[in-house]
Parts: C-alpha cells; sequence; structure tokens
C-alpha cells in the first residue's frame, strides 16, 4: 500500500476533519495509541469520542490490518475499567483493537537522552513501546495553573499516562506527584527525551479547551475553539494547538526546541 506525504503539522475544522496518519505509521502492523482518557468525566477533560473516532477510523482505513493497541493509565480514585465505560470508549473500537491499562503492563526502564537531563536519567513506561512499530498520542487541550504559572497539557502532557503510578506516586496512589517535581515543565524535557521518539505522531483535539481556575485538570470551564490539529512531531503539534487555542506558548516547548537543536541531542 502506498503512503500519502502530508504537511508535517496540519489543522482543521473539528467537524471536517478526517485522519490520515503520518507516513512513518501508515504501514505498522501493530500501533501502540495513548488516548487522553484517564478521568470519568467528558470533554474537553478527555479527548472528545468524535475525534479519537475519526482517529481510528483513518488508522483502519490506511491500513485495515494494522492492531492497534490504545493504552491509557488513569489518574483518579476511579478504576480503569470503569473510567474507560463511563467515557464510552468501547463501541468505537473494532476487533484489530485492545483496550489496555498501562498500570497492569509489564515495564523497562527507559534512558533519558537527554543532553541536559532535569531530574530523571531514566524511567520507567510499559516495555510495550518497543515492541510495537509505532506510537501516536491522542490528547484533549488544557490549560491549569501550577505554582501561580499556566501549564498547557496536550500531546506531550499525555504521555505522562504511561508512566506508572505504582513507582511515580506521591502522598496520593492516584496521581504521579514524583513527576511534579520540580516542576511539570521541566519533568516534560525529561519524558519527552526518554519517551517522546518512540512517537510518530500526536493529534491534540481543540474542539474546546479547559480552562482549569487551578491545578486540577478535571474541573474548569470549556472554551470553545473548534479545531483540530495533528501531525509527526509532538513539539510542533502542542505549538500549534497554543496558537490555535490562544495559549502563549509554554516553556517545556521553548527548552525542548532549544535542546533538540543541539548537536548531541541524541
Amino acid at each position: 500500500m502506498s503512503s500519502l506525504t502530508l504537511p508535517a503539522i496540519q489543522t482543521a475544522a473539528s467537524e471536517g476533519f478526517v485522519y490520515t496518519p503520518p507516513a512513518a505509521i501508515q504501514t505498522a502492523r501493530r500501533l501502540l495509541l495513548k488516548p487522553n482518557l484517564g478521568y470519568p468525566v467528558g470533554p474537553p477533560v478527555t479527548v472528545s469520542l468524535a475525534v479519537l473516532g475519526r482517529v481510528l477510523q483513518g488508522l483502519r482505513m490506511a491500513n485495515p490490518r494494522v492492531e492497534i493497541l490504545i493504552v491509557e493509565g488513569v489518574c483518579s480514585k476511579v478504576d480503569f475499567a470503569t473510567i474507560m465505560a463511563k467515557n464510552g470508549i468501547h463501541p468505537l473500537l473494532d476487533e484489530g483493537m485492545r483496550l489496555l491499562d498501562a498500570d497492569s503492563l509489564e515495564l523497562l526502564e527507559y534512558p533519558n537522552r537527554s543532553p541536559q537531563p532535569v531530574r530523571f536519567s531514566s524511567l520507567w513506561a510499559p516495555r510495550l513501546l518497543q515492541e510495537v512499530d509505532g506510537c501516536l498520542s491522542v490528547s484533549a487541550f488544557k490549560r491549569t495553573w501550577l505554582k501561580e504559572q499556566p501549564l498547557i497539557s496536550a500531546s506531550l502532557k499525555n504521555l505522562y499516562g504511561l508512566l506508572p503510578r505504582a513507582k511515580y506516586r506521591a502522598r496520593s496512589p492516584h496521581s504521579r506527584g514524583q513527576l511534579h517535581r520540580p516542576s511539570v515543565p521541566q519533568v516534560l524535557q525529561d519524558v519527552y527525551f526518554t519517551l517522546g521518539h518512540f512517537f510518530q505522531g500526536g493529534v491534540v483535539d481543540c474542539t474546546h479547551k479547559l480552562v482549569s481556575p487551578d491545578w486540577q485538570p478535571d474541573r474548569g470551564e470549556a472554551v470553545p475553539i473548534g479545531q483540530v490539529v495533528w501531525g509527526d512531531d509532538l513539539l510542533q503539534v502542542d505549538r500549534r494547538a497554543c496558537e490555535v487555542g490562544q495559549e502563549a506558548i509554554p516553556s517545556y516547548i521553548t527548552a525542548l526546541e532549544a535542546l533538540t537543536a543541539q548537536p548531541d541531542s541524541g
């Protein structure tokens, strides 16, 4: 099957969104898809089923035989099975798609390839990342506040759900508090250089953005934007999402762009 050559980053109205995956994953035999579905709350706290469904349809049209492993790790007192049922993902799945709880998967310690690690020289994540032919992040778009600074959650922050709560919990066993120290924007640099290279594409559902008055990513106001952003580079997808969502470009993006420009950035 011939692959299509697409612009690196694309934007479309949510109602007319048709997903065509990057060439790098159009011929994958096994694909890991990481959706933002870790809370028992609908969009924009989580990705909308309309956008997620169109991504799955686009993957299936591009490659009818690909096995799609949908992997999420929840961040809630509510258990994985209940959250997935409440969010209504099951009707979207065909016989070649499997839904997996990231916290139940075998883990592997992955090295941080950053030329300047912030805190973690390595991170634990599912072994499955290296057992598939490609990975895709499909996220909501959210702005919260941490330490009196805005935090943008999009395709890169979505990868937090792959990191096991058992290893990265702090005071609460239901969250990943260790990944908030010294700050999320700084730890995102470690996450990007440890796991980002496994991902050949990202999709950000900007149909609405969640604007939270505080640090809680499951509460806030839904602000309509009406767009979807997607492409083959997580940083550039997140940058474009901020532009269409009228948010300032976050510090983690500018820091990572500077680091990736260095010759020894891996």
